[in-house]
This record gives C-alpha cells, structure tokens and sequence, in this order.
C-alpha cells in the first residue's frame, strides 16, 4: 500500500498528524502471514459445520413455499434469485466445495471470493423468513477480507499491512456486534430490557442445572442484565488492546462470556465465536508447542533420574 505525501505543516497540525498517525498504525498494523494462514483454514472448515450443524435448519427453506420469501434489504437490492428448491440444494453444495477448496489455501483470492459470495447467498436465504440473526457480522467480515490478502503460508514469517487491515477491520466487526447489540436493546426494549424479567423468562423456557438455582436469588438476573449492557456499550473500549497478551485476554474473556451463555439458556453463537479467534496471534503456535515440547523430556528425565545416596561423612 503507497502512503500519501506528508501534509504541509500548519500551525496546530501537529495534533491532527499525530491522529492521523495513530489511526494508519491502528489499522495498517503488519501481521504475520502466518495469523491469516490459520485464520483462513479455520474459518473455511468452520462452514461444513455451520451448514450441517449450526444452521441446517437452512437447507428447509428448500421446501418452503417462494411467496413466504421476503428477501432482506440487501436481497431487494441486487438481483439475487428466488431461493427454490434447485437454487438452496446449489448454493448449499457449491459453497461446501468452494470452502474446502479454499481451505487448502490454493487460489486465495478466487476461491475466497467465492465462498464469501454463496455464504452471503446463503444467509440471505437464512434470514429472509423472519429471522435475522446478529450473529453473523464479524464471520461474514472475515469471509469479506480473507481475499484480499493473497497468498498466505502456516510458516510465513512476512508480514503485511494488509494482513494487518484485514484484522483490524474483523475486530471492528466484533466490537460492533456488542455495541449494537446494547443499542438494540435500548432501541426496541428500552431499559426495561435491563430491569425487567429478560434474563428470567429465558432461564425458565430454556434454563440448566447451572442456572435455574439463579431464579431463587432476588436481584443478581437483574444485576447481571446490567451488566451485559454496561459491558456490551463498553465494546469500544476493547479496540484499545494492542500487544498479543492484551488480545489473548479479551479473546478467553469474550469466549468465556459465550460459554456462560451456553451453559445458562444453551445458545451459543459459533460463527462469532469463531470470528473472535482471528484475534490471537496463531503465528506463535509452533513456538509455544515446541517449547513444550522441550519441556516434557526435560521433566520425564527429572522424574526418571534415580536418586544418589549420600556420600558416606
């Protein structure tokens, strides 16, 4: 990527350039190809799981009547076809083979457009019955960047600014789907959603052993709705973690959240999930498994040393 002349120097403008600065290096910070080498693979073999597991219930609207599609905005805006039975059983295959395919990392560009198009086909087809899930924006934005990058290798030392943006602009993503969703809560719930029975009514309709017991404590579901909307109007603060440690927290941090989800009221939101991995520097994997590596004979052969006795005084 070129950079652009420096600006003429005003009075005040060291600020501004400064700013400036800050944000290029915030975004355009270079990344190992490595990282987008794994994200890629993980994110490609992700979709057979999402179309047989996460979201099979897709491949129904093959049978659903054509009058009860009513496409989403982006489906009224281009020419996107009528999901028949013969175009969701194309799409749904097609979209299998363009992501294995693409997970070999061959062709990144071709095939990772590709995937990114009939993935996007595919939820418009999801979602245009009634059902919009938020899930889905930071996963769609992985697919969305992946192709820009071009070829990248699980050894690849280089590093990129492109890489760099593509990452940047997944963890925007992500940081959006919190804040969003708070916003959509004040927005069609307002801050009843917080001191209402929200937490409550889900724990009864779709409650666990680990959190029924929660329905006998006065207080803590509504302390914990709070919660999640302070939490969730906070998001942008998480933009602020920069060094690999930093980033390797919020990622535990926000699964851990998700996993609490999951054991409360079993919902789970997997392509976000798998959105936020992109945040971990994959690169350092080999090195940390070969330093355990190292580590493991090193204590067998502690454990196995026999003791020498003493010499005699």
């Amino acid at each position: 990527m070129s950079r652009t002349s420096a600006p003429v120097e005003r009075p005040g403008g060291g600020t501004g350039r400064a700013l400036a600065h800050g944000l290029w290096a915030w975004w355009f910070r270079p990344v190992p190809l490595a990282r987008i080498a794994a994200i890629r693979t993980i994110a490609y073999l992700f979709i057979p799981v999402d179309v047989f597991l996460t979201t099979a219930w897709v491949r129904a609207h093959a049978d659903v009547p054509t009058e009860y599609y009513q496409p989403l905005t982006i489906g009224q805006l281009l020419p996107l076809p009528t999901p028949t039975s013969t175009v969701v059983h194309v799409v749904q295959w097609a979209l299998l083979a363009a992501a294995l395919a693409a997970a070999t990392g061959r062709a990144p560009r071709l095939l990772g457009s590709a995937v990114f198009l009939l993935y996007l086909e595919w939820m418009v087809i999801a979602m245009s019955y009634g059902k919009v899930d938020h899930d889905r924006i930071a996963y769609l934005v992985v697919l969305a960047v992946l192709p820009t990058i071009g070829r990248a290798r699980w050894r690849d030392r280089r590093s990129s600014e492109a890489a760099g943006w593509a990452v940047a602009a997944v963890f925007v993503a992500i940081m959006l789907t919190y804040f969003l969703a708070a916003w959509a809560k004040m927005r069609f719930g307002g801050w009843d959603w917080a001191t209402g029975s929200t937490l409550a009514r889900a724990i009864v309709r779709r409650g666990t052993v680990f959190s029924d017991w929660t329905l006998e404590v006065p207080g803590l579901l509504v302390a914990a709705q709070w919660s999640i909307v302070v939490l969730e109007f906070a998001a942008p603060l998480m933009l602020l973690a920069r060094s690999d440690r930093a980033r390797i927290a919020l990622v535990v941090f926000l699964l851990g959240f998700h996993v609490a989800v999951f054991a409360s009221v079993r919902i789970i939101f997997l392509p976000h999930c798998v959105a936020i991995l992109a945040l971990l520097p994959w690169e350092r994997l080999p090195e940390l498994t070969g330093a355990v590596r190292q580590r493991v004979p090193a204590v067998r052969t502690t454990a196995g040393t026999p003791r020498t006795a003493a010499p005699p005084g």
